[in-house]
């Protein structure tokens, strides 16, 4: 008897062993700061997935822009530097520029799922940039100018505007100075008079602390806020079934927790207010006439860059 369980402790210990071996670990960067919104969230869905992914799957946090430049993040996942990322397409323009076109979406994410949107999305991840597009974990946040003049119309020129590429065509249109940084750079931008105002979503200027340096926001926004999960293709190549699903799964679940946002927007607007923040108003007409030029210079820069894939994805991304 004694023979037979101690046999039957062995069998039980090798047969641990695969099943131990299979657990693979993950490493995430973001391309936000850590004490943004999004990485608290970020932090909160990777603790929940470790906890359900013991023995099958686990995500290492890294950090933020202080281990990986934001404007990297893009390079660094497609070369497999580190497995996942959390970022927006318009940080990684500088792998293939239909990231960018993300923003002009204009339907919810689980409609993109169903209407061919994200099955177009990981074709052009995948060939471009050799990333498989997990999930998209912010919407309906509308970008919006901040800004430090008055202005009574739509005009920009003489004005100093940072930029990320989602905004470059749209400002550029409206005669701004345009001036790139990463988010970290913007308080001392504004402090310093470096620039006169900046685009940013409804949520998180006081992630940064912007609210102190800010006098305005014009009315009405415009695009949607994007910001999503991508995995180093290769590396989502590799995993096996079980752990494809769960991180499908999870992130499917994070993604379903997206109405968080529209009642984050109210309340930051309120917040806004609060901290002084003055709302810059157009007329109906001339409000109508600058959400349309926002979207009709985003596309055509975007067709510009991509001939063969621009046209496809405004067709798909577009509110019938």
């Amino acid at each position: 008897m004694k023979t037979t369980a101690i046999a039957a402790l062995l069998a039980t210990a090798l047969a641990a062993v695969p099943a131990a071996a299979q657990e693979t670990t993950l490493r995430l960067v973001s391309a936000f700061p850590e004490n943004s919104i999004y990485v608290k969230r970020l932090e909160n869905w990777i603790e929940k997935l470790n906890a359900e992914g013991k023995g099958v799957l686990q995500i290492t946090f890294i950090g933020g822009p202080k281990a990986i430049p934001t404007f990297e993040v893009g390079k660094s996942v497609q070369g497999g530097v580190v497995d996942m990322a959390m970022s927006t397409g318009a940080f990684y323009t500088n792998v293939f520029p239909e990231s960018d076109a993300l923003k002009l979406t204009q339907m919810p994410v689980a409609e993109q799922r169903t209407n061919g949107a994200l099955a177009l999305v990981n074709k052009i991840w995948g060939e471009k940039g050799n990333m498989f597009y997990l999930a998209r974990i912010v919407e309906n946040q509308p970008f919006h100018l901040y800004i430090n003049k008055q202005i009574a119309t739509p005009d920009l020129k003489g004005l100093k505007i940072r930029i990320t590429p989602v905004y470059r065509d749209f400002f550029g249109s409206m005669g701004a100075t345009l001036m790139q940084t990463a988010p970290g750079e913007v308080y001392t931008a504004l402090e310093r008079g470096v620039v006169d105002g900046y685009g940013w979503p409804v949520g998180g200027i006081f992630d940064f602390n912007w609210q102190e340096k800010t006098k305005f926001r014009v009315d009405p926004g415009f695009y949607d806020a994007e910001v999503s999960l991508i995995v180093n293709l290769k590396k989502w190549q590799s995993l096996t079934a079980k752990q494809r699903e769960l991180l499908q799964r999870q992130a499917l679940n994070f993604e379903g927790r997206n109405d968080f946002w529209k009642a984050y927007a109210q309340e930051e607007v309120k917040r806004q207010a609060a901290a002084g923040i003055q709302t810059i108003r157009f007329d109906e007409a001339t409000s109508r006439k600058y959400v349309q030029q926002a979207y009709e210079t985003g596309w055509a820069g975007i067709i510009k860059l991509s001939p063969q894939y621009g046209p496809q994805m405004q067709k798909v991304f577009t509110k019938k």
